[in-house]
């Protein structure tokens, strides 16, 4: 999958309103929401909205003034009804999808998920000459904004980080949700900053309930004999495989404008902590 932000893998900036004359409202959907071609919904209630991919790329691209790119592989994005994603307070989850297979959850309880901030922390900090050197700022992984949990009855997945930027005074907030299915993830990854944090842990952890998948293609319905299994556990959802998702294995990540949804050196970070003796295996 091409990068996409996210992110993502994500300083914020004043950005353009929702809708001027010379562009049309956007257009929300609300109730069941049909994911993945049916293998996931989504259920709005009162309290959240839908934008489809191309409302999604709109809000990536036409508002918060990132690349075309930047928009690939995006599904849609939820957004908390009452909140317009086009302002300076406004966020959305943006929706994608990894197709790796089934995830075992079996290294859920085994990892160290503070030496993989660790790892992640010294690898981000052996970018930054490479980022400066593309033209960006520096960038600091504070730790985590919220740390990995992991319920085993849903299989569901989330975590936080904490960002900095050299060059915003602004820290930056990479809130992501992982919901595992028979043969795929579904990814939720909030846009959005740091002081915005108590209302979108509240906001996603509500999520939770309203985002599954159906019948067939629910993570109990893996079926080893036919099924793809994928090559890493649950804790490389959080290293390499969200570096990957947005690009980053090359060390240049696609900045978004719009609370920076980074994950730098995943993929660096993934190798030490997994390549070292007597490391959680996935």
């Amino acid at each position: 999958m091409k990068p996409v932000f996210m992110f993502a893998a994500l300083a914020l900036a004043t950005t353009a309103a929702a809708t001027t004359p010379a562009t049309k409202p956007l257009t929300y959907q609300t109730g069941t929401i049909t994911l993945l071609g049916g293998k996931a919904t989504l259920t709005t209630g009162t309290t959240l909205r839908y934008l489809n991919a191309e409302g999604a790329r709109r809000v990536i691209v036409d508002e918060w003034g990132n690349p075309p790119e930047a928009a690939e592989g995006t599904l849609g994005m939820i957004v908390p009804a009452g909140t317009d994603p086009g302002t300076r307070d406004g966020w959305g989850v943006v929706v994608t999808e990894s197709k790796d297979g089934h995830v075992s959850d079996s290294d859920a309880a085994k990892t160290n998920y503070d030496q993989l901030m660790k790892d992640m922390q010294a690898a981000t900090q052996d970018s930054n000459a490479e980022r400066e050197k593309a033209g960006y700022g520096t960038l600091d992984l504070v730790g985590w904004a919220d740390p990995p949990r992991y319920d085993a009855a849903t299989h569901k997945m989330y975590w936080a980080k904490e960002l900095a930027f050299s060059d915003n005074e602004h820290h930056t907030l990479n809130y992501a949700v992982r919901i595992l299915g028979r043969d795929d993830v579904l990814e939720l990854n909030a846009v959005a900053g740091m002081e915005q944090l108590p209302q979108i842990k509240k906001d996603m952890a509500a999520m939770l309930s309203q985002v599954s998948f159906t019948a067939g293609s629910r993570y109990e319905d893996f079926d080893g004999s036919t099924d793809k299994l994928a090559a890493y556990g649950v804790a490389g959802l959080v290293g390499v495989v969200a570096a990957k998702k947005i690009g980053l294995l090359a060390l240049l990540p696609l900045l978004l404008k719009k609370g920076w949804i980074v994950l730098l050196a995943g993929l660096a970070a993934f190798r030490r902590l997994f390549g070292r003796k007597g490391a959680a295996q996935a």
